[in-house]
């Protein structure tokens, strides 16, 4: 598969799947910077990519001249560096902030929904989940018996999400209606822009694309739900994956429209305890670990809620790593800035979980989260 100038000699090789969640948000950006690629995973990739990176993980984008970036975050920002032009992050103060905590929320947070309405409706699902998991796991079997050899990852990925990321028996109602308000608000904010900021996607976009396409517009049943109850939401998926445009425009004067503020509020109620809270409990690891620079996928676990209904999920540092990114944009902005910003953001409940200190910042490192032990 090639991005849209199909005559072009390939810049990039995308190491992914249309199956997998992360591998839609590199393959939106590059087809929206046209950027010649093309998609697929070999043997030979496979190899590549457990030598390079350490352990079996797509999307990878290997170029041409060796160099190989794993993390969608790490794919986007390196070709921000070599293709700068109509940049994916915005110049205004405001627009920028809205912009890296619309990835945050999608690249950390939608994956919850997207993982259980992939896997808790079975009878809707399943004969595809499986077809696709045999393609990926056993691409040389027998079209027949691929949904057989791809069923124990598909087992494994079924199950393992759900102590990971906080779905249990007691709160699969609030997961459904968490996703399903969001979908109404981001429907209603299509209603009047292409995207988030505009005419034109922004890294926040991106952020987003990941789950609401592999997940939550492929799979049947989401894919249903989402084309009934938002169509609004299932073309900007469409523009997203297949762009027909370039030449949009972020909102003028630093503008961000009021009709995302309830999403922004409901980031806030729901995902920022929790990413507060793995900033404390990566700071006591930290204290708790004097001299080391790595640091654990999961360090234990935290309690959070949906609604009025408590659940655990594990700790994950890369969420930090995430949070650090608009953490980092709100503490360059000028007192003018923050005057004009903060009564929005006090208004919609984040203030504190802006300015909450980053005892032990991390880094991404040799295709690893680190300790940044400046």
């Amino acid at each position: 598969m090639s991005d849209l100038k199909s005559n072009a000699t390939p810049h990039a090789r995308l190491l992914g799947h249309e199956f997998s969640l992360y591998s839609g948000k590199a393959r939106a950006y590059l087809r929206h910077k046209q950027i010649p690629f093309v998609e697929g995973v070999t043997p030979e990739d496979r190899k590549l990519i457990e030598e390079r990176v350490g352990r079996r993980v797509i999307p990878v984008v290997v170029m041409p001249n060796g160099d190989c970036i794993q993390d969608t975050t790490e794919i986007i920002d390196y070709f921000e560096r070599l293709y700068p032009q109509r940049s994916v992050y915005p110049e205004g103060p405001w627009q920028k902030l809205v912009a890296l905590l619309f990835e945050v929320y999608g690249d950390e947070w939608l994956l919850l929904p997207a993982m259980h309405y992939r896997w808790h409706f079975k009878r809707q699902n399943l004969a595809y989940v499986l077809k696709n998991f045999g393609d990926i796991v056993k691409p040389g079997w027998p079209r027949v018996l691929r949904p057989l050899g791809g069923l124990p990852a598909a087992m494994i990925f079924g199950n393992l999400y759900k102590p990971i990321m906080g779905r249990s028996r007691r709160n699969i109602g609030e997961i459904e209606k968490s996703y399903e308000s969001f979908l109404d608000d981001f429907n209603r904010h299509l209603e009047d822009h292409e995207f988030l900021l505009g005419s034109r996607p922004c890294v926040g976009d991106f952020g987003l694309i990941g789950p609401l396409y592999a997940h939550l517009y492929r799979d049947p049943y989401p894919g249903k739900l989402m084309r009934d109850r938002a169509p609004n939401v299932a073309s900007w998926v469409e523009r997203m994956q297949r762009p027909v445009k370039f030449d949009g425009n972020f909102l003028v004067a630093d503008q961000v429209p009021e009709t995302l503020y309830p999403i922004l509020q409901r980031m806030f109620v729901e995902q920022f305890p929790v990413l507060v809270d793995t900033l404390r409990r990566v700071g006591a690891w930290f204290e708790d670990h004097p001299g080391a620079r790595r640091i654990p996928r999961f360090i234990g676990k935290h309690e959070f809620y949906l609604g009025e209904v408590k659940a655990t999920r594990y700790v994950m540092p890369f969420a930090q790593w995430m949070f650090q990114r608009p953490l980092a944009h709100y503490r360059s902005l000028r007192a003018a800035e923050k005057g004009r910003i903060d009564p929005i953001v006090d208004e919609l409940g984040g203030l504190s979980g802006l300015n909450e200190s980053v005892v032990a910042p991390l880094k991404f490192e040799n295709y690893r989260i680190v300790l940044d032990r400046r």
